[in-house]
Order: C-alpha cells, then structure tokens, then sequence
C-alpha cells in the first residue's frame, strides 16, 4: 500500500522541482492501493508542490452541449477523471472560466494563472491557460495514463493553424459566474470528419522520450510520463511543417525528423 511519503519520494525522482508550474493528467486506478485513497495522491502533490502551482484540467466537454449550455464553474463536475474532481474540492483551489477546457489550480499566481478564460472562443487559446504553460515553462505530467490525454497538443496544433480542427459554426454556451452573472461565450468545438484525433498523440512519446523532451518514471505503480511544455511544443511544431496533419493518422514520426 502507498502512503503519501512513498508517492512524494516518486515525485521527487522524476526530476519535478517543488517550485515547479505543473499539469497533471491522471489515472487514479493506475497508481495502486492508497494509504487514503485518492487523497493520497493530492496530499502528496499538495504537499510536494507548495512553492510551486499545481493544476489539474477539469474539462467539461463531455457533457456541455446546445442544451445544456450554462457552465458554472463551481459545480460543474470535470469529466476527466476522479483526481480533478477531488482537486475542485480543496481549499483555495481556483477553477478557469472556460466552459469546456477549464483547469484548477492550487499554489503561486494560481487567481493570475487562471484569468481571462471567458475572452477566448477556442478550447486552447495561446493566450489562455493552455498557452501559459508554455510562458511558464510548465512540467505536464503523465500520471498512468497515455499521450492520448495531451490536451496540450490541440492547444500545439491550434497555435500552428491547423486546418479543419473545429466545427464551422460557435455553439452557443455560457458562463455563471460566482457573482451571478451570465456571460455569453460563443465557443468553437473539437471537431473532424475522422474522429478524435486525439487517439494518434501518444505516437510523439517515442520522439519525445529519445530528444529528452520526457522521462519516464512510476508514481506508485503507475508508469508515469513527465514532459516539458516547451520541448514539447516546438519539437511538435516543427514536425507539423513537415507535415500539417500530422494527427491525421497513426503512421509512426520519421525517425530522421528527429534523430540525428
């Protein structure tokens, strides 16, 4: 069974430094048995991180739609996993206003971090909390679970004008905010003809493992990637003027794009 020091001698070993700014995407199921649950693993990051800023995505874009189009950011559940649904309920936690890509964050500039969401009409702005975690130099986390989860990589492809990545026209959402107004938020949705592209992301953790952009590690049990926002954006970027859909498919990256 791990206990909150065990996991916090995981974290240290990955090479995260308290002072850090970093993003975690998570399999609570994947680490283990917990001394207290998912808990545990809050404890311990909470703990480890607390000069640094800690944000968990707590995206809601499975259940936002046409009808249910009203996002409170003090309610809504995330439907990204338990852990970010604990992380809402801990003290001092700040959650964005983004009505399906929103995150939480816990720790310095955490109120900085996340303002200004409600301006953007893309799920990964450059200016919004996507696009701070490259200003930042951010760690994003891998904690059990695939590079399918990198929301930060349609933030990548939305930076680089990727074609034929959103639906043609806004769907009409909007924001309660914790003072009782509605704000009308236009939002342009995921969307393209073959899927979830999101499903061919995890084929950059072999480029990205060799270039050094991520390690790998276990946190309990759960074999863990942790990457660099920036490393990870511009090797990503530069593969992308090679090829603009390069998420199109699942082909593997040309070894020489990126070993030299």
């Amino acid at each position: 069974m791990h206990t909150k020091n065990d996991l916090i001698t995981c974290i240290g070993n990955l090479g995260i430094k308290p002072t850090d700014t970093l993003l975690i995407h998570s399999s609570l199921k994947s680490i283990g048995e917990l001394e207290n649950g998912g808990d545990t693993v809050l404890d311990a990051f909470i703990e480890y991180m607390k000069d640094g800023l800690l944000i968990f995505p707590t995206h809601t874009w499975a259940q936002m739609n046409d009808e249910y189009n009203i996002f409170n950011p003090e309610t809504e559940p995330s439907c990204v996993g338990v852990l970010s649904n604990l992380f809402l309920k801990r003290s001092k936690v700040i959650r964005s206003w983004h009505p399906t890509h929103s995150v939480a964050a816990l720790g310095k500039d955490a109120a900085n971090y996340v303002a200004g969401e409600e301006k953007w009409d893309t799920p990964c702005p450059r200016e919004g909390c996507w696009g701070k975690l490259y200003d930042r130099k951010a760690k994003i986390l891998f904690l059990g679970c695939s590079l399918k989860a990198n929301t930060f990589l349609h933030g990548v492809e939305e930076w680089n004008d990727v074609p034929m990545r959103f639906g043609d026209t806004y769907q009409q959402l909007k924001i309660a905010t914790p003072q009782g107004q509605i704000i009308n938020r236009p939002m342009y949705r995921h969307y393209n003809l073959r899927g979830d592209l999101s499903k061919n992301f995890d084929k950059m953790k072999e480029p990205f493992l060799y270039t050094g952009v991520a390690k790998e590690g276990f946190v309990g049990d759960a074999l863990s990637v942790l990457c660099d926002a920036v490393g990870m954006a511009d090797l990503t970027s530069s593969f992308l003027k090679h090829n603009l859909d390069l998420f199109g498919g699942h082909e593997p990256i040309p070894t020489e794009w990126y070993m030299k």
